[in-house]
């Protein structure tokens, strides 16, 4: 199904995106859930899928991980079951990240789906990323804080909340309701009945992660292993001191490998390309040979599909699938492999015919990342 997104694109970036939470009433016309409840437990049910129990009872909340053997337990009122990457799993779910692909493939997340019995939440709390909540079945009532330090509390080791807020969104949330709420802003959601809430989240790595990723990247590579060197050195009064100009060359010793644009590139492609949860990889048996997936698209004009949740990015001139860099000089074909759901020989143009290019192709294929409808 193709969801279309009641929104001025322009209009939101230039005065929410980052800056100030949106209700946006009805953001989806006739809304239907792409998931059933029922669907949504089985999901937390399988090992490979990311899933919580929030629950809460006169002031003490639990958490618990999946996957869940049974529901059976729980009553009617105060918890949430909350499945992390649905769109990973679940096809038709997946499609309502496309409306907001325009805003940044290498931004966007996953999406996370939660249902909830009345009085069911995570309790007030502060996110720091992006996110778009999409209200589906019920109704639930969300309240929405402003951006001001805030003291946050543990009153679950799985779960970090903040005191009580004012609002400045205080609204009841229908089928097709979309509240986007920035970094830093408080908010907490409590379903009046049985919902279903969908949210988009965007990544934003902070810079403890870049760096760390960065240093893992020159040991595996094994790059800036020279070392530092004083010819010029001199006499100094006090021999404890590190001199100015010693601080700097240390410095550039670090600053030249992240100032250099191949070094930098090539970790960031390889960086921001893995996803953080798992992806539904179903490698086809027996594996494709060259020759059948040169007929499937040049001759029987097939169709290949990417797999959902897999991110295949473009920095430059390289092209990176899930944490790895495709080698190749078919640069339209591959910007189109990264930049479409789907491709044909139409998109692939004059690659389908480079020998090199359909070895690349055949091993992407065969690795479960893109695929034939059967």
């Amino acid at each position: 199904m193709d969801y279309k997104l009641n929104l001025d694109w322009q209009s939101f970036l230039d005065s929410h995106w980052q800056k100030r939470p949106l209700l946006i009433k009805n953001g989806f016309t006739r809304f239907i859930d792409p998931i059933s409840a029922d669907e949504l437990a089985g999901l937390a049910m399988e090992d490979e899928v990311d899933s919580r129990l929030v629950s809460h009872k006169e002031g003490l909340w639990q958490v618990a991980h999946g996957p869940f053997e049974s529901y059976d337990h729980l009553g009617e009122e105060n918890w949430s079951v909350l499945v992390q990457a649905v769109d990973h799993w679940h096809y038709p779910s997946a499609a309502l990240m496309k409306p907001f692909k325009v805003l940044s493939d290498w931004r966007m997340d996953d999406l996370m789906i939660s249902y909830s019995v009345p009085g069911g939440g995570v309790g007030p709390h502060l996110d720091q990323y992006d996110v778009f909540i999409i209200q589906g079945e019920g109704r639930r009532h969300w309240r929405v804080g402003e951006k001001v330090p805030m003291k946050q509390h543990c009153p679950h080791p799985d779960l970090l909340q903040v005191e009580p807020f004012d609002a400045i969104i205080d609204a009841e949330m229908e089928p097709g309701d979309i509240l986007y709420i920035p970094p830093g802003f408080p908010h907490e959601g409590y379903a009046i009945e049985p919902s279903l809430n969908y949210s988009v989240g965007f990544r934003a790595p902070n810079a403890r992660e870049l760096m760390s990723s960065f240093a893992d990247y020159l040991i595996s590579n094994e790059l800036g292993s020279y070392r530092y060197c004083d010819p010029d050195l001199s006499f100094r009064d006090n021999p404890a001191e590190i001199l100015q100009g010693e601080q700097i060359k240390l410095r550039e010793m670090m600053e030249s490998l992240i100032n250099d644009p191949q070094v930098f590139r090539k970790w960031l492609g390889e960086f921001i390309s893995q996803s953080r949860h798992e992806l539904d990889l179903a490698p086809p048996e027996p594996s494709y040979g060259q020759d059948e997936v040169y007929a499937l698209l040049k001759t029987q004009q097939e169709t290949l599909y990417k797999l959902n949740g897999l991110r295949a990015l473009r920095v430059g001139d390289q092209f990176f699938v899930n944490g790895e860099c495709l080698e190749t000089t078919s640069y339209e074909a591959a910007d189109s492999l990264c930049r479409y759901d789907s491709v044909n020989v139409e998109n692939l143009g004059d690659a389908i015919d480079d020998v090199n290019f359909i070895a690349l192709l055949t091993a992407l294929v065969n690795s479960g990342y893109w695929y034939f409808n059967d």
